[in-house]
């Protein structure tokens, strides 16, 4: 990945990760709810960085990619699950792991795209 599409990556990742934590937390208190409105962006997210990288994605492939990143979700169910519907806390913590999971997503993708790049330039 050079200099350029890891300046285009971050903006895309941390704008997508900024926008779900913001998602996440205001609606803490209504489990479940906000993945309705987060896996639009983050699929949105992973076909914005094919497009960095030289890859068109239809929306499946990138349903794909990100369900192979739906382990990371596992741990935000079980704190979402825990402390997600106190007040204040649970916002706090939802907004967090939404941030992390998205930014963690957006990056292992990134990374598999870069890859996926090298490859095809050294055959």
């Amino acid at each position: 990945m050079n200099d350029s599409q890891q300046k285009k990556c971050h903006a895309i990742i941390h704008s997508a990760a900024t926008v779900c934590a913001t998602i996440a937390s205001m609606m803490a208190q209504l489990p479940g709810s906000d993945s309705v409105a987060i896996v639009p962006i983050q699929i949105t997210m992973i076909v914005s960085l094919g497009a960095v990288f030289g890859i068109e994605l239809t929306e499946s492939a990138a349903k794909a990619s990100l369900a192979t990143a739906t382990a990371t979700m596992v741990g935000r169910g079980i704190s979402q699950f825990l402390v997600g519907w106190i007040p204040v806390w649970g916002n706090a913590l939802n907004a967090s792991t939404a941030f992390a999971v998205t930014e963690s997503i957006g990056w292992a993708v990134a990374n598999d795209f870069a890859a996926r790049q090298r490859a095809l330039v050294y055959r």
